[in-house]
């Protein structure tokens, strides 16, 4: 029996992404866009629902997936509606890359000017945590006390949540400072190490 099938991540885990922007991303926030960017899927590892995405059928959706992204058209909804189809009222975000870091799919994240859009950039503004998920439809099968997503998976689309199930996959805004110096980098890293350090 086909569910609807929705996992959580947090994106860019500690605060801290590396710059992954291209010149248009770049050009894109200095117009006072914002952009996230993180972890946004994992395979054969059981995610905080209990459930494992083999890494084949996660490839094959993957690249499914990548056309929507290259059309423009990988739409995501602020929250996770009960449904399998995309209300575009709900809108809040847009795909606009997805690679693969050994099993883990990453992502980039363009926030819309939308109702919602403008809601998920208030929340980001605010630095409120928050996480992506995954939806998608089809069956699981108990395997070795693992839920194992079947090969009629189909992948939807990515939500934006407050929930993520799978831990070190928060997003995270990239940095508006988009000329960064060597120097402010290593300031930085030390100010974290000193931050840890007092807590």
């Amino acid at each position: 029996m086909n569910t609807l099938l929705q996992e959580f991540f947090e994106l860019c885990p500690g605060g801290v992404c590396e710059d992954i922007l291209s010149e248009s991303d770049k050009r894109f926030i200095k117009d006072g866009g914002t952009m996230l960017s993180g972890v946004m899927q994992r395979s054969d590892v059981k995610n905080g629902n209990g459930r494992v995405y083999p890494h084949s059928i996660l490839v094959r959706e993957m690249n499914a997936y990548k056309k929507l992204v290259e059309e423009r058209r990988a739409l995501g909804e602020l929250d996770h509606p009960e449904q399998s189809v995309i209300n575009l009222r709900n809108v809040s975000h847009l795909v606009t890359e997805v690679w693969w870091d050994g099993k883990d799919v990453m992502g980039k994240i363009q926030v819309l000017n939308t109702p919602s859009g403008q809601v998920l950039k208030e929340l980001v503004n605010a630095n409120i945590k928050i996480g992506i998920s995954s939806r998608g439809t089809g069956s699981v099968r108990e395997s070795k006390g693992d839920t194992v997503v079947e090969d009629d998976f189909q992948l939807i689309c990515f939500d934006i949540v407050s929930e993520p199930s799978t831990q070190g996959a928060f997003m995270m805004k990239e940095r508006k400072s988009l000329s960064e110096s060597k120097e402010t980098k290593i300031n930085n890293l030390i100010n974290n190490i000193l931050k840890k350090r007092i807590k």
